[in-house]
């Protein structure tokens, strides 16, 4: 990815404090520039995991949020759920969460055991906290088996969050 494409790409989003602050590019002038917007995301999650470039990541993923992911993102996001070059795992799990895919259940369960070294500090452990949340969203009996498991959890924020989302699950799923 340019230089040139990441600025465009970064316009999309409101970023007070840099230099696009009062920049921004709407959806409609960001297609005329580029292509569909689901197929453009697939293309540069799929060029960042080749480059490793987080930066690339990031924007890949400012695409996605913009204009969507799709069932083709679902491999992509759960590599990406696994590799250690970025810090964007908490957004990769709230795309899984957009996306509601069952594929996803047993890795969104997996991440809440898991902590990247670069969130050792985050004593409120987000990145299992948002991994619950996309479970509680999928409709699927695994899904519902995790949060059980983790509803017994040593750990008692992700043991709440599971309880909360066992919860309120409750009146949807059944």
């Amino acid at each position: 990815m340019t230089e040139d494409e990441r600025e465009l790409i970064t316009r999309l989003v409101a970023v007070p404090c840099t230099k696009f602050a009062g920049q921004c590019i709407s959806k409609q002038e960001f297609l005329e520039r580029f292509r569909d917007g689901k197929i453009l995301t697939n293309e540069l999650l799929a060029e960042a995991i080749e480059s490793k470039i987080a930066d690339d990541l990031e924007c890949a993923l400012i695409v996605g949020f913009s204009f969507g992911f799709t069932k083709e993102s679902m491999g992509l996001l759960l590599q990406l759920l696994q590799e250690g070059w970025h810090f964007k795992h908490e957004d990769v799990v709230s795309a899984l969460a957009d996306l509601k895919a069952p594929e996803a259940v047993e890795a969104l369960y997996k991440v809440t055991h898991w902590v990247p070294s670069y969130l050792e500090f985050d004593d409120a452990r987000a990145l299992a906290v948002k991994a619950i949340w996309a479970l509680g969203a999928i409709a699927d009996p695994r899904a519902q088996a995790f949060l059980m498991a983790l509803s017994t959890d040593q750990n008692i924020i992700i043991q709440q969050n599971a309880l909360k989302q066992l919860s309120m699950r409750a009146g949807r799923f059944t």
